[in-house]
């Protein structure tokens, strides 16, 4: 594998299949099988997933919700995310933990670095939920904190886009795509591919970051095996 251990990042909207909305069965079993697939070749896999699919938090502010109480309402979406892949994961004959940032048991156990990266060495799967336990944060930046400090040696950022381009690329046929870019020039250019506060903990803890599509085919473990997708951001 290209990497030894490797912290993948997934949007809660892409689990949730076309609409990008609840939890699509054959999306979940899908990355299920690429997970299983990069654990069972050694990789040590830690996963991230948000929670748009099913409330997110800053959204609620415009509904009324006290941004607090939403982005809480936000971290229990990630943690229902979670507990879905894991499940999806086992099914696939590879042993998965939900380890949550704030105490939840009995529905998951609570984020400590050593019990998680002792899962990882033993060849479990490890669902990082609950963002960083406080509001006003985002799961990128709860990404960039648990990726540092598990030592992953990537974020591997899976989305529907296949990398970072200079504009958006729905909106812009001639939007140009980097095949590499550096931490500065994507928080100086404010291109949106994650927000500044998890572009900044990167930069300074030397964290590269690969944002591919996710939805390519087998295009996780294709990065494990060391091809060449998407952009890398690095210093």
């Amino acid at each position: 594998m290209a990497f030894k251990r490797v912290l993948l990042k997934l949007s809660g909207e892409t689990i949730g299949g076309a609409d990008g909305k609840g939890l699509d069965p054959q999306v979940l079993q899908g990355f299920a099988a690429q997970i299983a697939k990069v654990a069972k070749g050694g990789a040590q896999v830690a996963v991230v997933i948000g929670g748009g699919n099913i409330f997110r938090g800053l959204a609620g502010t415009q509904l009324g919700f006290d941004r607090v109480k939403g982005d809480q309402m936000g971290m229990l979406a990630t943690v229902i995310n979670s507990i879905a892949l894991s499940l999806a994961i086992k099914k696939e004959g590879v042993a998965a933990e939900v380890f949550t940032a704030t105490p939840m048991e009995p529905f998951a156990t609570y984020y400590m670095r050593d019990k998680v990266v002792a899962f990882l060495e033993s060849g479990g799967v490890a669902l990082l939920a609950g963002g960083t336990g406080n509001p006003f944060f985002t799961t990128d930046s709860g990404a960039a904190l648990r990726a540092c400090e598990i030592g992953a040696d990537a974020i591997l950022k899976g989305t529907k886009v296949d990398g970072v381009y200079d504009s958006d690329p729905v909106k812009n046929p001639k939007a140009f795509r980097y095949d590499v870019i550096s931490f500065d020039k994507v928080i100086a250019d404010d291109l949106k591919v994650m927000d500044i506060t998890a572009f900044t903990m990167c930069r300074d803890n030397d964290m590269k970051i690969i944002v591919f599509n996710i939805n390519e085919a087998e295009s996780f473990f294709r990065l494990m095996q060391g091809e060449t997708l998407g952009t890398l951001v690095c210093n």
